[in-house]
């Protein structure tokens, strides 16, 4: 009974920190537990009938197993549980979600007690989690004559899973809270420097936004205990960044409906709202927990008389607010006409594509899982019996127009579209199911993707999957408790599940603790692939790749799928010639400098940017791609001549190599598999079969951007603006200034090269403008510190060969130690070059800040508040965003350099090179 009493004296634990137990996922607890309850005399025998009943986390884990095991006995009479009936017992196994759960409903179903069959047959008829073992055992005793499996297969080919649940409310009342004005970053409900406690959600949600706002929210729902409280950014949109399953987890744990009363803190139905609407993987994320996400355009602009909008001093349209969403406002949304109204009936809103039919199922269902389980569950029970499936669910949205040809997103989304009739195409706005290609799940949400795998009790990845990474990156630069906690623990499982993993379980391997996104960049070898990723960043430079939450990368490692409405695109090219001392990151900042001066409004946010990269190599064009996230698109799409493409894929052959050479290989062959799509993919391009992807000439677009080369003059800074008079306008990645702006004055007091946003062309800048300023000063001073963390181990090696780390070695005052990694997070920095451990050090925020109040210049794309750093009560942190040439000079000084001080320290040096396409 010992590791029953570590569980009581981590109850105690955590009671002094107002947490309840925590939910038992270790089956060898459970083993104990239930030990203890058939123990008539035990002391400790209700408490543990109260944690067997409901504490016990469902799925596959082990606990579970524990679980269906024990009901099993009790259902059939081996066991007396007083307490536990085999009518409760059967209804305890119908919250258990599948996997264990499952094979002992199908093991009584189809056993020979007839009326216990029949029982747990009609139990069976209200779950949707089966894979394709579950649904064989069905067909198979089906067809050998059972009738409890018939009237099974019967009820799944009606769907009745999915039609006997309640339909939503006609009518929903909700009472507003006002979380923020501007945009609302996910950090805000999730924070960063938090993530080690995602997977404890009562834990985690003590970290949504501050302990004031929640007990605000508590004092919400006890005032209107008929309503749901509804957060809301005004003026803003909602949930901009990362951490989107656990921002949203929080969200519901706060305002949402219970799961289950057998489950705890796990909420759904959260209902939230933006001014500017949801941003696109966050909206998904609500979807996936059945919530309501609303657009609200509760602000407008003014026009004048020529019906243009008015703007202020500084240029920007004035707002007026067309109906008040203050927090404690009551509003009703009127699901039957779609309309948002106030109090007395009074429409405010249009809200019609919150409730799309495949929303409103998805609410219906409690998440989205439901639905995409439930349609395979159908089809399969239906081809089973030989009749034809009824229409049950809403039909897929389906636009064909005639004559008009195909985006590159289009032709991806019609080349790996699941249940299309043949020779059928589709234009943007269809709702279509996808195969996925590439999937990769980061350190920071992969507990958390685990989690999702076992509720939805899958065991192993799809076969659909060409591939699928399990990075480290987020939790590099320190190897704390709570990292050698959770991560060795992470690794195993999704090692097991079938996935290339950072850190190898058996230690054979080096960890490889490269930046997720450059790791899928080199595994995507397809141009036409679908590409899904636990991180807003998951932004590819060949094919199309789409961030997404927890939840969904987990429904792409189980089933191979992903659902959408194929999404708008907005077509980018370039004219004009880039300067010599200019570096590409400037063409991305200006992309959306210029972007927002022709359009007024950002035409990228929810849609696809296809950006026509022309010759710039993978790795280069990825700092495009990446910094789209921030530009609020969905998605990216890079259209590349040939010989890039082919260029690129042999890089990305090499480093797949490297990692086979590392160990890194899993049994089903994966890496060897990629080689071998992408010398494929070689030849169809070499031979013309099929040439790089490039959209049919006729295709529409929603806009059409482009940029002036010719106008980009001086390097570009994205600026969070901290103290805009306009709370709405900081912390956005709008704000896009020269650095003239700044007059050679702003004090910088930290420098950081890393993230994502960088390759080894930065890290070769870097080394050459220390050996410049060697040359011409005598040695090289840092008035700010300067954190340099090389995105991978690939690049550290090959700036090793060429002699570049030395130089950098040089100047460190610190150079990260495998052997020894640092086991706590640096509080403060001296005036020195610091050479990082590859990942993403600062950007994440979960383990290395900059000093509070610092005014920090990054090669990152984090600028929310808080994330990089935070702020003291004199002062607010900032981070501003530049090209590295910008950050190195900055770290050197101590401050923004101004014109002539930039364009002399760069004379000489490669920068990353740039020319839009030329036409053939």
């Amino acid at each position: 009974m010992s590791i029953y009493l570590d569980y009581l004296a981590e109850i105690d634990n955590r009671k002094t920190q107002g947490l309840a137990p925590k939910p038992i996922d270790d089956g060898v607890l459970l083993s104990e537990i239930i030990a203890i309850i058939q123990d008539t005399a035990s002391e400790h025998r209700a408490d543990a009938l109260k944690f067997f009943i409901y504490n016990t986390l469902p799925g596959t884990t082990s606990a579970a197993g524990a679980k269906a095991a024990f009901l099993k006995q009790i259902i059939l009479g081996e066991v007396t549980v007083p307490e536990i009936t085999p009518a409760f017992a059967l209804e305890l196994l119908s919250h258990m979600k599948g996997g264990p759960s499952i094979g002992v409903l199908l093991d009584i179903a189809l056993g020979d007690d007839a009326a216990i069959a029949v029982q747990a047959g009609d139990v069976l008829k209200t779950q949707f989690f089966l894979y394709d073992a579950d649904m064989f055992r069905l067909r198979d005793a089906y067809l050998a004559g059972n009738p409890v499996a018939k009237d099974v297969l019967e009820s799944y080919a009606q769907a009745e899973f999915f039609t006997k649940l309640p339909d939503v409310e006609d009518e929903i009342k909700v009472v507003t809270y006002i979380a923020g004005e501007g945009d609302i970053s996910t950090d805000l409900l999730s924070p960063g420097n938090q993530a080690h406690s995602r997977s404890d959600r009562e834990l985690h949600g003590l970290c949504m936004m501050t302990p004031q706002a929640q007990q605000e929210i508590v004092a919400l729902k006890a005032q209107h205990p008929d309503k749901r409280v509804m957060l809301i950014a005004e003026k803003g949109t909602m949930g901009v960044g990362s951490s989107r399953m656990s921002g949203v987890n929080n969200v519901a744990l706060w305002t949402g409906k219970q799961s289950s009363p057998y489950v705890p803190f796990v909420n759904y139905a959260p209902v939230v709202g933006g001014t500017n609407g949801i941003s696109p993987i966050f909206a998904t994320t609500v979807d996936v927990t059945g919530g309501i996400g609303i657009n609200l355009k509760n602000w407008v602009k003014m026009t004048g008389p020529d019906g243009k909008p008015i703007l202020n001093n500084d240029g920007n349209p004035v707002l007026e607010e067309k109906f008040s969403v203050a927090t404690g406002t009551v509003l009703k949304i009127d699901v039957k006409n779609r309309k948002l109204t106030d109090e007395a009936g009074n429409e405010l809103v249009d809200i019609a594509s919150a409730f799309t039919p495949q929303k409103m199922e998805f609410m219906k269902a409690g998440s989205s899982y439901a639905i995409v389980f439930g349609k395979k569950l159908q089809t399969f029970a239906a081809e089973t019996l030989g009749v034809e499936a009824p229409l049950v669910f809403a039909p897929n949205k389906e636009i064909s127009v005639e004559g008009q040809g195909l985006t590159a997103v289009e032709k991806i989304f019609n080349r790996n579209a699941v249940g299309v009739a043949p020779g059928k195409v589709l234009h943007a706005g269809s709702d279509v199911r996808v195969t996925v290609n590439i999937v990769g799940s980061q350190d920071t949400t992969g507990l958390m993707t685990a989690q999702e795998l076992e509720a939805m009790a899958a065991t192993v990845i799809s076969p659909l999957v060409d591939g699928a990474y399990q990075s480290g990156c987020h939790t590099a630069s320190v190897w704390d408790k709570k990292a050698q906690a959770n991560i060795p623990k992470l690794m195993s499982f999704m090692n097991n599940f079938g996935l290339i993993t950072a850190r190898d379980p058996k230690g054979r391997y080096h960890a490889m603790t490269d930046v997720i996104h450059k790791v899928l960049n080199d595994i995507t070898v397809d141009d036409w692939a679908i590409i899904i990723g636990g991180d807003s960043h998951t932004r590819m430079s060949k094919g199309v790749a789409f961030g997404a939450d927890s939840g969904t990368v987990a429904l792409a490692l189980a089933t191979g799928e992903a659902t959408m409405p194929i999404p708008q695109s907005v077509k980018v090219t370039f004219k004009g010639q880039m300067l010599p001392y200019m570096d590409f990151r400037d063409v991305v900042h200006a992309t959306q400098a210029q972007m927002l001066a022709q359009f007024g409004e950002n035409v990228f946010q929810g849609r696809i940017i296809e950006v026509h990269i022309g010759t710039l190599l993978a790795d280069q064009a990825f700092t495009f791609t990446d910094w789209t996230a921030e530009m609020k698109a969905k998605a990216s799409i890079c259209i590349s001549q040939d010989e890039t493409l082919i260029e690129s894929l042999e890089i990305a052959k090499s480093r797949i190599q490297i990692m086979i050479d590392k160990g890194m290989e899993n049994a089903a062959g994966t890496l060897h598999s990629l080689i071998a799509k992408a010398d494929a993919r070689i030849a169809e391009i070499r031979s013309g079969v099929k040439p790089a992807l490039a959209p049919d000439p006729n295709a529409k677009y929603f806009a059409e951007v482009v940029v002036d080369l010719d106008l980009i003059n001086e390097p570009m800074i994205a600026d969070p603006d901290v103290n805009n008079a306009d709370v709405s306008k900081r912390y956005t990645h709008d704000t896009i200034r020269p650095v003239s702006y700044y007059g050679g004055t702003k004090k910088v007091d930290l420098g950081f090269i890393g993230s994502c946003m960088v390759h080894k062309g930065d890290m070769k800048i870097l080394a050459q403008m220390l050996k410049n300023i060697e040359a011409s000063e005598g040695k090289v001073e840092f008035k700010a510190p300067l954190v340099v963390a090389p995105p991978t181990y690939n690049i550290v090696d090959e700036l090793k060969a060429e002699g570049d780390w030395d130089v950098l070695k040089k100047y460190a005052g610190f150079e990260f130690d495998d052997v020894q990694p640092k086991s706590a997070a640096r509080t403060s920095y001296e005036n020195t070059l610091y050479l990082e451990r590859p990942g993403c050090n600062l950007c994440m925020g979960n383990q290395e800040k900059a000093a509070k109040g610092d005014t920090v210049m990054a090669t990152s794309t984090r600028l929310f508040q808080g994330r990089v750093v935070e702020d003291t009560e004199e002062k607010k942190g900032e981070s501003l965003l530049a090209s590295t040439p910008v950050v190195v000079l900055s770290s050197i000084l101590g401050r923004t350099p101004s014109m002539d001080e930039y364009k002399s320290a760069v004379v000489g040096i490669d920068l990353t090179k740039f020319a839009p396409p030329v036409a053939h």
